[in-house]
Formats: structure tokens, C-alpha cells, sequence
């Protein structure tokens, strides 16, 4: 223990270092930018950054990436609350209750508690990686293919059963999610799937496209109505961005419980933000005692997923730096980037590189408050963008999500793909279809797939494997419980209604 205090030290040096205190602090902001901007996020600002790294060294490069990756996290959630369309996939959750809150007047304390949630989990989580970063790699060695694909199958159970009202129309939305998962070359026979002819679908659809349609899209499709009328709902006066005692009551033991689960989730490789921020965002569902008003503006629908998310980003540098396999794929580009710098990342990193990895460690401590510091005073400039007249920011909106659209894949034909995309997401929020569980279906849907077919051919296709380890059978448990609580709830509420006063 001692070690790692005086290893953690020797980093803070690294870190506090002008130079570096400089170039995290510049990272961040560009990272908080980029992220606010739809369909861009964190791998795509670490990959417009990579070119400038090369003239630094391996701390510095790496330091700036942090800064990015956690700025961008900071970022995502602001235009999931000030326009319902997540910056990237971790702020998928943000939406749920953040929008709604900004509609009822209340899109200071959203800000703010995004902020302070991202802090807080990203704190928790920087102690957490400090302390135990061996334990949890070592952990995330017992997941061979079929407790990746149950622990897949497992959130997706958790997201499509806490649909409000029709459980059904939430595993009918996954259903869908999973059926564009599908699109394009099976990646173990090369036989081509639903692609029609087309040599663009031969890569699939990007999961960024479906949420920018889904989100963006959607919404400004959703708001042509209002822009005829010349009514807006939006708040336009706006107070101190803070936020009250009892937001912080109902928030505090959401941040608290949501890091840790966060954390461990993002260290496991491929897993990441969105399936982190999705399953805190159900757990508080059903332990909160206001889950009535999950989805209409509570607070704590939003503190969780955004601890969580700032959570899993650092959770997902365990893999990377301890076994040289990338937690995400913002981790991979920066992976790349330390190869290129000619630093080898995996388990005697800390022992060759020390100055390197210790002082990445103590940088997260450093860019999360450096963070927090900026993102709460920017808040209040950033909020103003609900100020703007509705015929003004859903033509910017519809700009961005076709700019992040064609930064994505350079692809006209995914414009297409956006507007029908767009036109699906109002027609499955008339038709009360959740949209969760279809986003997080087509996340996790092609890795879920070859997870299962690679389990199925080690085992000679005995299934029995999806149930040999210990690991394995707790994710079955907790798939079972998903969807058989939500059941039991909805025929106690019955009982109760059918039952005489």
C-alpha cells in the first residue's frame, strides 16, 4: 500500500508540471466541446488530436488524451439536456430525465448535477483504479465469450423491461435494435446481410448514426409542429446554475452507488459508458422512492448515468494499461497512439514506463477538477442555448447531427439512413416504443453475436457453457430477476387496484 501512495505521488509531480497542468486543462475544454457536438464524442476528438501528439512525448500525449476523453464526458450530457441528443452513446441516459428537466424549468440544476456527478464518479472511480487496478484486470480475465455475451444479454433484459407501462414494446424496440445490428458482413463467413446490393451497408450501420436520427433527428421532426404554432417550451430565464439541499438528498446516494458499478462495468473491455450509465440508470429506478417520476425529470434519473459514464471512462483504462487490450474505443486510439510513441501498454508498463502510467493516474485526479471548475461556470453560457428561437437552433441541430453524420463514415448514403432513422424515432415515441433498449441493442449487438458464435464452436456447440462458470450463472440470475420483478410489481399494483377501499 505504501508503494502505491509514494508510486501516486511521483505522478502527481508529473501531473502538476505547468506544461501538463496546460495541456490537460486544453484537452479538456476541447474535449468538453467536441462531446457537446452529436455523433463526435471522445474517439473522435482523441483521433482529430492524435496528429499533434506525435511532437510530444509519451506522458504529455497521453495526459492530453485524458483530458479529452474526460472532457468529452463532461461534454456529452449538455446537449442530452438542452436538446434530448446525446453527444455520444454514454450520454444516451442523460436524456431520460436531463431533457425533461430543462422543459420544466429546471435545466440549471441539470447542469449542475451533471457537472457534480461527473466529478464525484470520476473521483471515486480515479481512487478506485488507483487501488485496485490489478484486482479488477485480474477479474476481467474470467470473461471468456459466453459471460460476454450474458453479461450483454443482461443489460439488454435490464433496459427493455423498465419500459414504462409495456414491457413487451421495450423487447420489441430491443428486437429492432439487434435487427440493425445485423446489417452488413457477417465478420466469420463474409456472407453479406440485408444490404440490398449496396456497397455501403457492407460495413453496417454506425450505432452513432441511429442515435444521432433516433435523437436528433427525431426531435427536430417531433418540433416541426411547435415551430408552425411559434410556441416553445423551452425555459428562457435562467437563475444561478446550482442547484438546491434536496436535489442534493435525492442525488447523493445515486452518485455514490452508481461510480463504483460504473467503474468495474468500463473495465471490462467492450462493455463501456452507455452499458454502464443504462444499467445505474435502472438500478436507481428500482431503488429510488420516487420511480414514478423517473423519465419526467428526476434528478437522480440523471446523477446516476452521469457517474457512472465519468466512471467507466477511467474503469476502461485498467485493460488498456494492465493487459494491453483497449477498454473502449476510445481507449484503442489512444492504445494506438502509445504504440506508435514506442510505448507498449500491458503489464509491465508500470514497471518500465512508471513515469508514464502513474502520471496518466494522477492526471485523472487533475482533469476532473479542472473540469468541474470549467464546466459549471460555462454552464451558464451554455444553457442559453434554449434561448435561441426554435427556428433558429432545429435547422443548427439538423446541421450538426448531418455534420457528425458524414464525420463518421464520409458516406452520403448515411444521410439517408438518417432521415429514415428520423422519421422511425417519432413514430416509436407516438407509438410509446421505448428507445433505449434499440439503442443499446445495436451498441452491443455485433460483439453480443460473435461472443455467442465463439462460446457455441469452443464448446462444440454444447450450451452447457453459458452455464459453467460462476460468473456466468450470477448474469443468468440477474437476467431472470430483471424481467420477473418488473412482472411482479406490475400484478401487486393490480391486486391493489382490483382490491375494494
Amino acid at each position: 500500500m505504501s508503494d502505491i501512495f509514494v508510486n501516486l505521488l511521483n505522478g502527481f509531480g508529473v501531473a502538476f508540471q505547468p506544461y501538463h497542468l496546460l495541456l490537460v486543462t486544453v484537452g479538456g475544454v476541447l474535449g468538453t466541446i467536441v462531446g457537446m457536438l452529436p455523433g463526435l464524442g471522445p474517439a473522435t476528438g482523441v483521433a482529430v488530436l492524435l496528429p499533434m501528439t506525435f511532437a510530444m512525448g509519451p506522458t504529455a500525449a497521453l495526459i492530453t488524451m485524458t483530458g479529452v476523453y474526460i472532457g468529452a464526458m463532461f461534454g456529452g450530457s449538455r446537449s442530452s439536456i438542452l436538446i434530448n441528443t446525446p453527444g455520444d452513446g454514454a450520454a444516451l441516459a442523460a436524456t431520460f430525465d436531463g431533457y425533461p428537466m430543462a422543459m420544466k424549468g429546471r435545466a440549471e440544476s441539470a447542469l449542475a448535477i451533471s457537472a457534480i456527478a461527473s466529478l464525484i464518479g470520476g473521483m471515486i472511480a480515479a481512487v478506485l483504479m488507483t487501488l485496485l487496478a490489478e484486482p479488477v484486470a485480474g477479474f476481467a480475465l474470467k470473461f471468456g465469450p459466453a459471460e460476454y455475451f450474458l453479461l450483454m444479454v443482461a443489460a439488454l433484459s435490464m433496459t427493455a423491461s423498465m419500459s414504462k407501462g409495456n414491457m413487451l414494446k421495450g423487447f420489441l424496440s430491443m428486437v429492432i435494435g439487434l435487427a440493425i445490428a445485423t446489417v452488413g458482413i457477417d465478420a466469420q463467413t463474409g456472407t453479406e446481410r440485408f444490404t440490398f446490393g449496396n456497397l455501403h451497408l457492407q460495413t453496417g450501420i454506425d450505432f452513432l448514426v441511429v442515435i444521432i436520427g433516433i435523437y436528433a433527428m427525431g426531435e427536430v421532426f417531433k418540433s416541426f409542429s411547435s415551430l408552425s404554432k411559434g410556441t416553445k417550451k423551452a425555459q428562457t430565464k435562467f437563475k444561478r446554475i446550482w442547484i438546491e439541499g434536496d436535489d442534493w438528498k435525492r442525488s447523493k446516494w445515486a452518485i455514490l452507488r452508481s461510480a463504483p458499478v460504473g467503474f468495474i462495468i468500463g473495465s471490462l473491455p467492450g462493455a463501456g459508458g452507455t452499458m454502464a450509465s443504462l444499467m445505474c440508470y435502472n438500478n436507481e429506478k428500482q431503488l429510488s422512492k420516487h420511480s414514478e417520476e423517473f423519465g419526467d425529470g428526476a434528478i437522480e434519473g440523471l446523477a446516476a448515468p452521469e457517474s457512472a459514464n465519468n466512471a467507466a471512462s477511467i474503469g476502461a483504462m485498467i485493460p488498456m494499461l494492465s493487459l494491453g487490450v483497449p477498454g473502449s474505443g476510445t481507449t484503442a486510439v489512444m492504445m494506438g497512439a502509445l504504440l506508435m510513441l514506442g510505448i507498449q501498454p500491458g503489464p509491465l508498463l508500470f514497471v518500465q514506463h512508471a513515469d508514464v502510467a502513474w502520471g496518466l493516474i494522477a492526471s485523472m485526479f487533475v482533469a476532473n477538477i479542472i473540469l468541474a471548475v470549467v464546466n459549471i461556470p460555462l454552464a451558464g453560457v451554455l444553457v442559453r442555448v434554449l434561448a435561441i428561437p426554435p427556428k433558429v437552433l432545429y435547422p443548427i441541430v439538423l446541421g450538426l447531427a448531418f455534420i457528425g453524420c458524414y464525420a463518421i463514415s464520409s458516406s452520403v448514403i448515411e444521410f439517408y439512413i438518417l432521415v429514415i432513422l428520423g422519421v422511425a424515432g417519432v413514430v416509436m415515441k407516438r407509438a410509446n416504443i421505448p428507445t433505449a433498449p434499440m439503442i443499446l441493442a445495436v451498441i452491443v449487438g455485433g460483439t453480443m453475436e460473435q461472443s455467442f458464435r465463439q462460446a457455441f464452436r469452443i464448446s462444440n456447440q454444447d450450451l452447457s457453457i453459458f452455464a459453467s462458470s460462476t460468473v456466468s450463472q450470477v448474469l443468468i440470475a440477474i437476467t431472470v430477476l430483471s424481467i420477473a420483478l418488473p412482472i411482479i410489481g406490475m400484478m401487486k399494483k393490480r391486486k391493489q387496484v382490483q382490491q375494494p377501499a
